[in-house]
């Protein structure tokens, strides 16, 4: 079958069309997957940055916290509260100050560096220190672009209320470093002018930077804070043109909690208490990891089902549409291929298959009406003796449904008394519903009979069975009562009288026709001596000065020795030396004219054409002249007996010849098709012109195995034969020997020669 035909297209973009509905369904769980995992990966990292900002939060209202504790120191209030002189300094009021404050940076990362300045003594004091010159702390601890007097201006001599300067360069003890500044000036009430006291709390970058940095750590990216104006507080993993560049890029919406900005996450937060903005940035491949996973997970599962699926669909569409294919091609070549022209395939094969359908219902309907006639017939030809051998009398009768199964029996013949020499229309109308009623009465008496017509009057019934391992005296008895029964009902009932004959049981259907004519003679015998209820034929012993030979047993004989049945023949023969001895007294004239008619009847058949031409005519014919009529009948009788086995040995040998040269082609035709996979018994048997179970009895008739066995055994030793080279794979093998499938040629290979063909292969190259 092409691999591209319409159908096995259509069958294959129908397997696709299925294949990819799983797949459309795979790549939307694959979206939603991806689509959840990185919202709840921004969802981590917002958590993760939200708890960032509440730790700084918490640490800036602690430092806040801190100076509102200082505010409320007495001692501080009261260095606050007094003149500054010269001459006299609280030494005292300053140390105890200067040690209280000693434990707010051992407990807190965010005041490790502050200071509170004195205005009214000028003087700065540190957790470590006490500066009573401003100026000396400066030197070692200042900003690194604000000058000594600017930063005693503006930040120890202005008033500032929570205020917090951004992120600015700081040196310390010679090193730099980024700090933000909180400024408190006290006390707390303290607006305008000059404060008293000025607390300053240096908040390093680092330590700021140390809350975010799990960000960093963790997912490699980085993070910005600022204050309300866009001043920087924090930086850590980029730098400030950087975030200058983001903060003032038209493309960035600065409300957005989330958006991709070039390859990173951007999540934004903005403090409801301080104003800050926090940034946090993380790598788009960071955040996609696991999405990564998945993608590449779902991806390689889903190609690889393609493949997989898609090869099964190549194989399914060939495997189901092969079947179609073959059919559909059947169908071109038996209603046409210009019928298909222009027609789906399907509803091509629709319309014929049910045209087809009606046309055997039809067919059924008819054969079921005419099966009576059918039957009818076969039981005609039965008593006529028109069968040549019992397989063609049981194909006959299976043919016309009749039932018969057994091969014993009585043949008979009832006939309606009183209609003798009448033929109008009305008397043979009422024949034939006598002939029915007769029928039907004796179907409803539960007997399994047989029964066809014979003439106006007349019925031929077959009794079944009956014979069969009984003896014939009893049999006799039970066979009269029923036909005594039947007479009586029809004549109490209907005032209908028959006559019944019988001859002698049969032993086989093929001397049915030999007992009707017993029974023929037996029905002449009792209307000859007027007796009435059943009459057999063994009581009948007709005196006659004439010999029983028939035309139409005489063509019998002949039919049945051109037929090649000598069985059947002697049966015959039997037969009419039976009538002609033992049941009729025949004159020595009669004898010897009827030894005359035997001769003539084998001289005849001798110069037919199919027995002249054989080695045995000359032979046979002086054998057929030697017959003296002189001799006793039974030495007739056997001399006759060997000529018909010798006419029917070349009736035998020309079958033979003929069933072998069958044979012969088809074995012929066989080792040219092999390789054809529709290679079957129907085209061979369309080949040879005959019947497919003719040739499948015969080709097992004569060569002992079975036409299917002969077939695999010429394909296997033609793959055998492939084997011993490496031309072929054993795929291709498998094509050349005419199979579709490879697996059904293994199994087939191994079946018939024990081993697989790869082993085979590996044997013949050893």
């Amino acid at each position: 079958m092409p691999k591209f035909s319409r159908i096995f297209r259509k069958f294959l973009i129908s397997y696709i069309v299925i294949l990819f509905i799983p797949s459309i369904a795979g790549y939307m769980s694959y979206r939603t997957a991806i689509a959840v995992t990185q919202s709840v990966s921004i969802e981590n990292n917002v958590t993760q940055l939200r708890k960032s900002q509440d730790i700084l939060e918490r640490r800036m209202a602690e430092v806040e916290g801190f100076t509102r504790q200082l505010a409320l120191n007495q001692e501080l209030s009261v260095l606050m509260n007094e003149k500054g002189m010269d001459e006299k300094v609280n030494l005292y009021g300053i140390w105890k100050v200067n040690n209280d404050i000693k434990a707010f940076s051992q407990t807190n990362d965010f005041l490790q560096q502050f200071y509170i300045y004195l205005n009214n003594y000028n003087v700065l004091l540190t957790p470590a220190s006490s500066y009573f010159q401003p100026e000396r702390y400066y030197q070692s601890f200042h900003y690194k672009d604000l000058p000594a007097d600017e930063w005693k201006r503006t930040l120890l001599e202005q008033t500032h209320n929570r205020e917090i300067i951004p992120l600015k360069p700081f040196i310390t003890n010679g090193a730099e470093s980024s700090v933000i500044t909180y400024i408190q000036s006290l006390p707390l009430d303290s607006f305008s002018g000059t404060a008293r006291a000025t607390v300053v709390v240096l908040i390093d970058e680092k330590v700021i930077s140390s809350v975010l940095s799990d960000l960093k750590d963790q997912y490699g990216g980085w993070s910005h804070i600022s204050d309300a104006q866009g001043h920087t507080i924090s930086l850590l993993g980029i730098n400030e043109s950087d975030a200058a560049k983001l903060a003032s890029d038209t493309s960035f919406d600065q409300s957005k909690a989330n958006q991709f900005y070039n390859d990173d996450l951007v999540i934004t937060i903005r403090s409801k208490t301080t104003g800050w903005v926090y940034r946090a940035g993380i790598p788009r491949h960071v955040l996609m990891e696991n999405a990564n996973k998945i993608k590449y997970i779902t991806w390689s599962v889903t190609s690889a089902a393609l493949v997989v699926g898609l090869l099964v669909g190549l194989w399914q569409a060939y495997r189901n549409s092969s079947p179609l294919h073959r059919l559909l091609n059947v169908m071109k070549e038996q209603f046409g291929k210009d019928a298909a022209v222009g027609r789906n395939e399907y509803d091509f094969l629709q319309g014929n298959i049910s045209n087809m359908i009606s046309n055997n219902k039809r067919l059924e309907n008819e054969l079921n009406r005419q099966l009576p006639l059918i039957r009818d017939a076969f039981l005609k030809r039965l008593i006529a003796g028109e069968f040549r051998s019992l397989e063609e009398i049981a194909a006959a009768a299976e043919q016309a449904n009749t039932g018969l199964q057994a091969d014993t029996g009585y043949t008979g013949i009832l006939q309606i008394k009183g209609y003798s020499g009448m033929d109008s229309v009305d008397i043979l109308n009422e024949l034939s519903a006598a002939r029915l009623i007769m029928k039907q009465t004796l179907h409803d008496l539960g007997w399994l009979v047989h029964m066809t017509d014979l003439g106006a009057d007349r019925v031929v019934v077959i009794f079944e069975g009956i014979a069969s391992g009984e003896d014939t005296a009893t049999v006799n008895k039970e066979v009269e009562r029923i036909l005594n029964e039947l007479a009586e009902f029809l004549f109490m009932e209907y005032k209908i009288t028959i006559i019944a004959a019988l001859g002698n049981p049969f032993s086989t259907m093929m001397e049915v026709r030999h007992t009707y004519e017993q029974a023929t003679q037996a029905l002449e015998y009792a209307l000859h001596m007027n007796r009435k209820g059943v009459s057999w034929f063994s009581d009948a012993r007709l005196e006659s000065d004439t010999y029983y030979y028939p035309l139409d047993i005489e063509l019998r004989l002949i039919s049945t020795i051109r037929a090649g049945d000598l069985e059947e023949a002697s049966r015959i023969l039997d037969a009419i030396v039976a009538q002609n001895i033992e049941n009729r007294e025949l004159s020595l004239e009669m004898k010897h004219q009827l030894v005359g008619e035997l001769k003539g009847t084998f001289l005849k058949l001798l110069y037919q054409k199919t027995f002249q031409e054989s080695d045995i005519f000359e032979a046979v014919k002086h054998r057929v002249a030697n017959i003296q009529a002189n001799d006793e009948m039974e030495t007739i009788r056997q001399d006759i007996t060997d000529i018909m086995a010798s006419l029917c040995g070349v009736i035998a040998n020309k079958k033979n010849d003929h069933h072998n040269q069958t044979v012969e082609q088809v074995m012929k035709y066989i080792a040219e098709m092999y390789s054809d996979p529709d290679l079957n018994l129907y085209r061979v048997a369309e080949k040879v012109e005959r019947p497919e179970k003719y040739i499948s009895n015969l080709f097992k008739e004569v060569t002992g195995k079975n036409l299917s066995d002969h077939l695999e055994q010429v394909r296997m030793d033609q793959a055998a034969n492939l084997l011993k080279g490496d031309t072929y794979t054993v795929d291709e093998i498998a094509a050349r020997v005419g199979y579709n499938s490879s697996h059904s040629f293994r199994r087939a290979f191994k079946r018939v020669l024990g081993v697989s063909p790869s082993s085979y292969r590996q044997s013949t190259t050893e």
